[in-house]
């Protein structure tokens, strides 16, 4: 009967208790600092781990993630957009580039701001124009 208590004990602590911590939430601040906008679903995380091998970059994705659901795509609305940039980064981002001389005429919502040694930003505004999510 030992062995099975030591066998039970041993599956806890290999496959439960990673699981209960990698649940823990972080702040909205320090998965941003990490690279991850509390945007992507969970399984996004189960799929970057099938192609990352680093537990700790897959274990910190599913800290910051949102649970799927059915309509999880269709509960996040924004009234509109500001993508943020510095000019002189453009260069190295074409696509940004592309969206902004030929596209972004057609979202009247979305305005571009230039500021100095920016990284590209896309920020999400509520219906009062405040900012709710920012998206690098």
């Amino acid at each position: 009967m030992n062995v099975y208590k030591a066998c039970g004990v041993l599956l806890f602590f290999t496959f439960l208790l990673p699981i209960v911590k990698s649940k823990e939430q972080l702040s909205s601040r320090e998965c941003e600092d990490l690279g991850f906008t509390g945007l992507a679903l969970c399984s996004d995380c189960n799929t970057l781990a099938e192609y990352v091998k680093n537990q700790e970059l897959v274990s910190d994705c599913l800290k910051c993630c949102t649970e799927d659901s059915d309509d999880s795509i269709s509960k996040i609305t924004y009234s509109g957009a500001i993508i943020e940039v510095c000019m002189r980064k453009l260069v190295f981002y074409p696509e940004i580039v592309g969206f902004i001389e030929e596209e972004k005429d057609q979202f009247p919502t979305v305005k571009v701001q230039y500021l100095f040694n920016s990284p590209p930003k896309l920020i999400m505004l509520d219906d009062e124009g405040q900012h709710k999510e920012t998206i690098r």
